[in-house]
């Protein structure tokens, strides 16, 4: 019997670590559905963008879900779903029977698309011993969520950068600068009513420790596209700062923390954050 095509990159995963083979086949479905599009030449139109972009391409040391995606420009005519093809192709080559299903929200004209698979029954196909798969649920599903942002906002530049899993190919990304722009954006703008989406606030570190400088016409241009910043008023070193101060002073990070907490392998990571931790890192972003 023919071995299954994705046997070798799950060798590294702890054994008897459920939680790892996990782990291993969600990132792998991710990097199969780049894959995908990248053959389907989706990224002349379109870039990365977002936390799985910043972990795959950059290094960040913590789990992400989805697969985030800007236009390069405005396309009125550019529909996800024409290239959902090219990706339950690549699956199905990699030996993954997977649902592809898409989600278009009309109010905001954005397009969501979501992959599942079932987890149980492709660890089974790899050989994983059943003693290691005994914690799973037999209709537990691996998912990967994509969401394509139609509406570009102006002044973001993009490279390719390579990914070595399952081959090696190309995927078009936001720069740094811009993904540090578009996570800004994030802290100061999302709206999560009472719930704080602490990620957000683990990258805001990942991003100073890593030294990545921040776009802020890019910043200005979200906060302006997504109406939390006045269209006559500009965005300076200032009013940037006033704007995080004022933030991070209504931010409950006990809360933040219990968010983050899934998503990463060391929790000692968050034992000092605070408000006095946050206001601090204020002053030492480096703006472009």
């Amino acid at each position: 019997m023919n071995a299954h095509p994705l046997n070798s990159f799950l060798r590294g995963s702890q054994p008897g670590n459920t939680g790892d083979h996990r782990r291993k086949l969600r990132e792998l479905i991710q990097k199969i559905c780049l894959l995908g599009l990248w053959r389907g030449t989706f990224f002349e139109h379109a870039a990365f963008y977002g936390g799985t972009a910043l972990r795959m391409l950059y290094g960040l040391d913590r789990w992400s879900e989805d697969l985030d995606f800007s236009l390069l420009e405005e396309k009125p005519d550019f529909r996800l779903g024409d290239w959902l093809n090219p990706v339950r192709q690549e699956l199905e080559a990699w030996g993954i029977k997977a649902e592809v299903d898409l989600y278009e929200k009309k109010a905001s004209q954005s397009e969501s698309a979501f992959i599942k698979a079932n987890t149980l029954k492709i660890l089974i196909d790899l050989k994983i011993p059943s003693s290691e798969l005994s914690r799973l649920h037999r209709d537990e599903v691996s998912s990967v969520c994509f969401e394509l942002d139609p509406h570009p906002p102006c002044g973001f530049e993009s490279e390719s950068r390579f990914l070595l899993e399952p081959i090696p190919f190309s995927v078009r990304v936001m720069s740094l600068p811009d993904l540090f722009a578009g996570k800004m954006h994030a802290v100061l703008a999302r709206g999560w009513a009472s719930r704080v989406k602490g990620r957000d606030w683990y990258d805001l570190i990942w991003f100073v420790r890593s030294g990545a400088t921040l776009n802020l016409d890019h910043l200005e241009a979200r906060l302006k596209q997504s109406g939390h910043l006045e269209q006559e008023r500009s965005l300076d070193a200032v009013s940037f700062r006033a704007l995080l101060r004022a933030r991070i002073g209504r931010i409950d990070f006990a809360q933040a923390k219990q968010d983050v907490l899934p998503f990463i392998t060391d929790p000692a990571a968050l034992q000092n954050w605070s408000k006095e931790l946050f206001q601090d890192l204020l002053t030492i972003i480096t703006l472009q």
